[in-house]
């Protein structure tokens, strides 16, 4: 780790993180509140990918739709109107949008390839916009003058890195340059998760063996064809297993590369100075294990 006691992290004149972890549990909420403190550049993943690595996707797609209609269908073709997403750091939903959901069209499903192919633009653009990151540590302090970087991940960024690979090319090239930061959330967390997601299931990035076996399993299951799936049906379905799934790769991430900080630990923060001292809590902490592991 770029930082190994609590005195380093204290005494550092650029502060450099990565957050990593469920939606849900506050990565955002502390993104936000460092950027407050106006020393901090918030570098957004899902931002990112919207705007950038997904920007062209997603307005494509609206004026797929929007040449359905045939008064904007004459509009568009004489560009007298102009389509696009209007994507902020609190609003992502035309990235969600754009992923859907797959299953019964009369239900606003795809098809499940398309959904396919729509994951894998997301799996491309989200390791794209992880690979910006160095650039934009950089660029934020050279352009801006910000001594400090925080990178706000999306939840499948334990998707695309193998955390058993100590030598995972894409975790190599972030924790060379940024504190591994895994906000662990407890049991309590997973069921308020999970109640959240019923209440409002939303589209999600899944690596593409899960996703084939979750559907798979799913259609065995339930004994349905695929026109027949209820799309939020199934990613409530699927959320659960998710979970299950992301938890160990997150521990192992946090274990290799950098900290678990329990969400509680950060749910109360009011500034910059109170996450400095949570880290550094943290920092002494994991010295304190590895020296009596030794």
């Amino acid at each position: 780790m770029i930082h190994s006691s609590a005195s380093d992290w204290l005494s550092a004149p650029r502060k450099r993180i990565l957050l990593f972890g469920m939606s849900g549990l506050g990565k955002t909420h502390v993104s936000n509140l460092l950027r407050r403190s106006g020393d901090w550049f918030h570098y957004s993943i899902d931002y990112r990918i919207g705007t950038r690595h997904m920007g062209e996707l997603i307005a494509d797609n609206a004026k797929r739709e929007a040449m359905k209609v045939p008064f904007l269908r004459e509009l568009l073709l004489s560009d007298s109107i102009y389509i696009g997403s209007n994507i902020t750091f609190d609003n992502l939903a035309p990235v969600s949008t754009y992923l859907g959901k797959p299953g019964d069209p009369e239900k606003g499903g795809l098809p499940f390839e398309t959904y396919r192919q729509r994951q894998e633009q997301f799996r491309r653009a989200e390791i794209a916009a992880l690979e910006d990151t160095p650039w934009f540590i950089d660029r934020a302090e050279a352009l801006y003058g910000y001594p400090h970087f925080v990178c706000d991940t999306g939840g499948s960024i334990c998707e695309w890195v193998d955390p058993d690979d100590p030598q995972d090319p894409l975790m190599t090239l972030l924790s060379e340059r940024m504190l591994m930061i895994w906000i662990e959330g407890s049991e309590a967390h997973t069921e308020e998760l999970i109640r959240r997601f019923d209440r409002a299931p939303k589209p999600m990035a899944y690596s593409p063996d899960f996703l084939l076996q979750a559907w798979n399993d799913y259609l065995a299951e339930t004994g349905l064809i695929e026109t027949r799936v209820d799309p939020d049906a199934f990613i409530r379905w699927t959320y659960g297993r998710a979970l299950a799934h992301r938890q160990p790769r997150y521990a192992k991430m946090a274990e290799r590369w950098g900290l678990a900080i329990p969400a509680e630990a950060l749910s109360g923060l009011e500034s910059a100075r109170d996450f400095d001292a949570v880290v550094a809590e943290a920092l002494d902490a994991r010295l304190g294990k590895h020296r009596r592991e030794a």
